[in-house]
């Protein structure tokens, strides 16, 4: 029976991509499906408690968005007056934790859905005519899945996601690795075909008309078997080096771009040229390659000659840290595209991804060989250029140092010295800022770590109040530390805002669109006592 009230809701966090599994759901209950009313929101607002839902779905995006993503559940609840069977949770944090979802009492009655819809709708969605689920019978239809998203329900919010005029398309699915640190084994499973880009593609403009770009989801295309059928699949829709789309309410054409956005893999790009040789033969842009440890620099470094021979020169690449590598892994591996940048005259941009294990609620693992301190560190270094790492030498030099150990020594730094680098190391801060080097090289090593475990185990706030615990030598460094007060802290920001002409500045030359979706730049390390903090 049409014309049920659905409310499809994304939590409201910020995110780069338009909701996939929601958009399908909405083709599924939309004017092309079941002829349902649907709503689409970001969050929840009091005018929603005015409709009558029979149903409502909830998305859930990183595992550590856990808190928000509790609220909007619970606030859910309050829509439905209490009627939990009346909501569904899926996506990936509803996947990769599920257990925990379950085991909340106040959800009991809410369905999470574990992984894909990629069975008949009423099998997939736990529907159950016994309980008087509509829709109950559906065992024939196409899987959600695999139904085109509904492009219509992003104009009701307006929330503006930074990707938005693409094909949101999968090639295949899954993946050959079972790597510890990524949640797609969970998932997606084994690697697998999925439905053939020119049918997607069509199907998309028989009903929302063309769209710019090609945005592929896959987290392994270059380990399909079909490889080199997706590119020449790619080609066929117009995506070719320097194309572009002219639409008729546009009054000039825009070059359109493929990007695999969750990377290709190093290790199989480097075993035969002929994989970097098609890629060249579409417009992708960016070329995105991870490299996620140490030990992927010799494959990792010829995947990027390669692509240089065949013309790719713009390059991106994931760098996972916090996992079992430590500053000075990282330090490498950012460097080794500043010199072959030098080398190719090329432009690799990075961003390193902090690792967080798929099950935890919030940001708060600390790698074996990291610290809370260093990793706020260095969040506070890449907030300046969102989250990228340039491969410009002068810049890299300057942000970063020259050597491992300069960097350590940059992390290690109060924060508010690093945030206003250019204040305290050429400017007004000078003075004070050569003092706390003089000052900290009279700490031993051993002392150092001492200093370090302090900043670590507990909040800035409590600096001050922590001194009396500390040995005088430790303690005079520590001092420094100590947050600034807000009023130094804008004044210090009004003096850097008003030279800032003169000063070289760093050039990002990257779209909102080619930045990577999160890097948990406004986020702090979330304390949590364990009695250890490794340097």
């Amino acid at each position: 029976m049409p014309n049920k009230n659905i409310l499809l809701i994304e939590p409201p966090y910020k995110n780069k991509y338009p909701p996939l599994g929601l958009m399908k759901i909405a083709q599924y209950h939309g004017p092309n499906g079941k002829r349902d009313n649907v709503v689409f929101t970001k969050g929840i607002t009091k005018e929603l408690s005015r409709t009558a839902w029979d149903r409502l779905y909830i998305t859930t995006l990183f595992s550590f968005e856990y808190k928000v993503i509790s609220e909007t559940i619970d606030a859910a609840i309050e829509l439905v007056a209490g009627q939990t069977q009346r909501i569904f949770v899926g996506g990936i944090a509803a996947s990769l934790m599920h257990e925990r979802f379950l085991a909340e009492p106040k959800w009991r009655g809410i369905r999470f859905i574990r992984g894909l819809l990629n069975s008949a709708p009423a099998q997939a969605l736990q529907l159950d005519e016994d309980d008087g689920d509509f829709y109950a019978g559906d065992i024939t239809s196409k899987p959600i899945e695999d139904l085109v998203p509904d492009y219509s329900i992003l104009d009701q919010i307006e929330y503006q996601y930074p990707v938005r005029d693409a094909y949101f398309a999968y090639a295949s699915r899954g993946c050959i690795r079972t790597c510890h640190f990524c949640g797609v084994p969970k998932l997606e499973g084994a690697q697998r075909d999925a439905t053939p880009l020119v049918q997607f593609v069509n199907d998309v403009d028989a009903i929302y008309g063309p769209k710019r770009d090609l945005i592929l989801m896959d987290n392994n295309v270059v380990a399909s078997t079909r490889f080199k059928e997706i590119i020449a699949e790619i080609r066929d829709l117009g995506f070719t080096p320097g194309a572009k789309l002219k639409r008729d309410h546009e009054r000039t054409a825009s070059l359109r771009r493929v990007d695999f956005n969750q990377g290709v893999d190093a290790r199989i790009l480097s075993k035969d040229p002929m994989y970097l040789r098609e890629l060249s033969s579409i417009c992708l842009s960016p070329l995105r390659i991870a490299f996620d440890h140490l030990g992927l620099k010799k494959p990792y470094e010829k995947s990027v000659r390669y692509a240089h021979e065949f013309g790719l020169n713009d390059l991106s690449n994931y760098m996972l840290y916090n996992f079992h590598d430590g500053p000075a892994d990282l330090f490498e591996r950012m460097y080794l595209n500043v010199r072959l940048n030098e080398e190719l005259g090329i432009r690799i941009y990075s961003f390193p991804m902090r690792y967080q294990p798929t099950n935890l609620p919030d940001r708060s693992h600390v790698g074996a060989k990291w610290s809370r301190y260093f990793l706020r560190s260095f969040q506070i270094i890449l907030q300046a250029t969102h989250g990228v790492v340039s491969g410009e030498p002068e810049f890299y030099r300057l942000a970063f140092g020259s050597t491992p150990e300069e960097f350590v020594d940059i992390l290690s730094l109060p924060h508010h010295m690093i945030f206003n680098r250019s204040f305290y190391e050429r400017h007004e801060g000078r003075g004070e800022y050569e003092d706390y080097l003089v000052a900290r090289a009279t700490l031993s090593q051993s002392e150092r770590d001492e200093l370090l475990a302090f900043l670590s185990d507990r909040n800035p706030s409590e600096y001050r109040d922590g001194l009396g615990d500390l040995p005088l030598n430790i303690a005079r460094v520590a001092r420094y530390h100590i947050p600034l007060s807000k009023d130094v802290e804008r004044d210090i920001r009004s003096l850097q805002k008003a030279r800032r002409g003169g000063e070289a500045t760093f050039d990002l030359r990257l779209t909102n669109e080619e930045i990577v979706e999160d890097s948990g730049l406004d986020e702090t390390v979330t304390m949590k006592p364990s009695g250890r903090q490794a340097a």
